[in-house]
């Protein structure tokens, strides 16, 4: 990669040093999976988010400690963390309910579910990536818990939206505003998934139109937002109704991290990297990824936390714009001697995981680890 010349020699030097100890060889460790292990997991298998009195566990916490032990090709992780979540999220059993989204420190001190209600995208990850472990693996019992897991959220949360067609929900309950409006969330199904689970699943296809719909015209000047509101009498998204002004930030900020790491041949990545190109080009303008920004006018406000530089580097190299990306490679070894908290750790591991080679997807939406050809499941 070529050095800009603002950036001094010494500093380069010394991210080319840190980058050569990332680079593990092929059957290595990931060296940051193991850090997230470390610090954000308990024995037996549970992602504690330590910013939370309540000291809580979310099914999607859950859902990305899963890929990531996958990613890792770290069985005896994946064992601990799918257990934790069938037992504690899915009362035993993660076929026959979809799993509670929020867990913790109830008020009375003890421990358990707060709020039974499921979160679709954890579900669909969950789903994901029981499938890509079975046949990676080859442990068929993987892959059919996921398939039935796709089976109950294609059930439970999907709805059949007038003028937009079959979508994904976020939930099994909750988001139904009345005569035909739905909130929705853009973030939720990354197209990869979505390419993946509809070749398993004939009845999952005809999420592939309607997510890319989501995806688009949610984001008319190519800025994702949180949420968004289906509006069947206009045909259009609109803004979320439960916010006063039209937010996109950390939520949003996964659509860029799902594109950015979309195959070179997968379908439909010129048309959403030309999409959201503008969110790359502010970031390279200002240095830094917006913590904010308004998906109806673009403007931004304040500096995103690191977790927001290493989702969009994906996307900035996907684009080709190098020196853009270096600076947010530059942003997050400046602040590598602070300790990363839950969102951030889990952005830097999909975002940095993907621009160090760990994985990547294929255009049929298949998880390629670095180690499925060159390494023996442990």
């Amino acid at each position: 990669m070529r050095r800009p010349s603002w950036i001094p020699l010494t500093l380069a030097l010394t991210l080319a040093s840190t980058a050569t100890l990332h680079a593990a060889e092929p059957c290595g460790e990931w060296a940051d999976w193991q850090a997230f292990k470390t610090q954000k997991m308990s024995e037996g298998g549970r992602v504690v988010d330590g910013s939370s009195p309540r000291k809580v566990s979310t099914s999607e916490g859950q859902s990305y400690a899963l890929f990531f032990a996958l990613v890792g090709n770290d069985r005896p992780a994946f064992e601990r963390i799918l257990n934790w979540t069938r037992d504690n999220l899915a009362g035993g059993d993660l076929t026959a309910r979809l799993s509670a989204w929020h867990w913790g420190r109830r008020d009375n001190g003890t421990w358990g579910v707060l709020d039974p209600n499921a979160a679709s995208d954890a579900d669909l990850w969950i789903a994901y990536t029981l499938m890509e472990a079975g046949r990676l693996w080859q442990a068929p019992h993987y892959a059919a818990t996921g398939r039935l897991l796709l089976k109950r959220v294609l059930r439970e949360e999907t709805a059949d939206l007038p003028g937009l067609g079959w979508t994904l929900l976020p939930a099994p309950v909750g988001f139904a505003l009345g005569e035909g409006r739905y909130r929705l969330n853009p973030s939720y199904l990354p197209p990869q998934l979505a390419t993946r689970l509809a070749q398993d699943e004939v009845a999952f296809r005809p999420l592939l139109a309607s997510n890319l719909t989501l995806l688009t015209r949610s984001a008319p000047r190519g800025y994702a937002p949180d949420w968004t509101a289906w509006q069947p009498t206009t045909q259009t998204l609109v803004a979320d109704p439960k916010t006063t002004e039209p937010t996109g930030s950390y939520d949003a900020i996964r659509v860029y991290l799902w594109v950015g790491m979309l195959a070179k041949n997968a379908p439909e990545r010129s048309r959403l990297l030309g999409h959201f190109a503008p969110m790359a080009t502010t970031t390279s303008k200002l240095g830094y990824v917006p913590e904010r920004v308004n998906p109806q006018t673009g403007a931004t406000q304040g500096t995103g936390p690191i977790g927001f530089s290493m989702a969009l580097l994906p996307l900035l190299t996907a684009r080709g714009d190098t020196e853009a990306a270096e600076v947010q490679q530059l942003r997050y070894a400046a602040q590598s001697d602070k300790p990363l908290g839950y969102y951030d750790h889990v952005l830097t591991l999909f975002g940095l995981g993907w621009q160090q080679g760990w994985y990547a997807f294929g255009a049929d939406g298949q998880l390629h680890p670095r180690w499925e050809k060159t390494c023996k499941s442990h």
